[in-house]
């Protein structure tokens, strides 16, 4: 077993983040915690830019120093069993909506993409992100899956884009960062589809870069590791030459960006209230859960 402690360098208690350090394998692991529906709220943004900010400062200030003991990994995953992330935070775009407050909603999304580009650049060195879903991703949770470097699932766990649903369009990289696995026909077909996919059913297609057996994801992303550590210089540079071929640019996501608060101001009062059921059956499965939680803990 590796041995992951607390990393020593982040002094603040975050509501919404844990974040512990696996020195034999340098990776820092960002564990997803959610007080309240596990979607991507206003606080849960904020958390992981304020730790993926110490992150890249710590990972730069090793890669200068020629550090060879250096932070060189981060893998974003959910303490929550059964759900890596819901999405976006529907409830709150209804408000913004219905206010019409167009830059709050150009807010919100600006501050996905200032998640989600660094993350996908492995923060401008070589260094590289992971996620593992354990359980359901889904929205802009598919979308920061997508936004790492390397997406290992376990079996078991599905993927999606519900937001057509609502006459919407996943709108914070979604395809931009598909179309680097997948020919971008292919992508726009998994985007319009608004079908659940399998881990199995991506790993084909080769969205998915890791399948682990239902359980074995944690044990599956360091054997990742472990297997990239003997052979990195030949996969930092590969990433590299990925990027070259296709590039994701800040730009490019920050004009989808734009596109995607013009459709949401858009969106007409029947687009709102199937916006508004979709938050109600989140609501009540949460809810049901939470009651079964503590009556097995009572």
């Amino acid at each position: 077993m590796s041995n992951v402690v607390p990393v020593r360098r982040f002094n603040t208690t975050f509501d919404h983040v844990n974040v512990d350090y696996d020195w034999e394998y340098k990776a820092v692991w960002v564990n997803l915690k959610y007080p309240g529906r596990p979607c991507m709220t206003r606080a849960l943004l904020h958390d992981v830019d304020q730790v993926q900010r110490e992150v890249k400062e710590l990972a730069e200030q090793g890669y200068k120093n020629g550090d060879e003991n250096r932070m060189r990994y981060q893998v974003l995953t959910s303490s929550l069993p059964g759900v890596f992330n819901l999405g976006g935070d529907l409830a709150h775009f209804i408000d913004l909506i219905k206010r019409r407050d167009r830059q709050g909603l150009l807010d919100y999304a600006t501050s996905c993409i200032d998640i989600l580009f660094p993350s996908s650049q492995g923060y401008g060195i070589p260094f590289t992100t992971i996620t593992l879903v354990q359980g359901e991703a889904l929205g802009g949770g598919f979308e920061a899956a997508l936004s790492s470097n390397v997406l290992v699932a376990e079996e078991g766990a599905t993927f999606g884009f519900p937001e057509t649903v609502f006459g919407m369009f996943p709108g914070m990289g979604a395809l931009s960062f598909l179309s680097r696995k997948l020919a971008p026909a292919l992508a726009k077909r998994i985007v319009a589809s608004g079908k659940v996919y399998s881990a199995a059913e991506l790993y084909e297609m080769g969205v998915v870069d890791v399948l682990a057996p239902a359980g074995e994801g944690r044990q599956a992303v360091i054997n990742y590791i472990r297997h990239q550590q003997t052979r990195e210089n030949g996969f930092v540079c590969l990433d590299k030459v990925m990027d070259q071929i296709n590039p994701v640019t800040y730009q490019e996501l920050m004009n989808i960006t734009t596109l995607w608060v013009d459709a949401a101001l858009d969106l007409t009062d029947k687009n709102l209230r199937l916006m508004s059921y979709l938050v109600n059956a989140q609501e009540r499965r949460w809810n049901a859960e939470e009651e079964t939680t503590q009556q097995v803990a009572g």
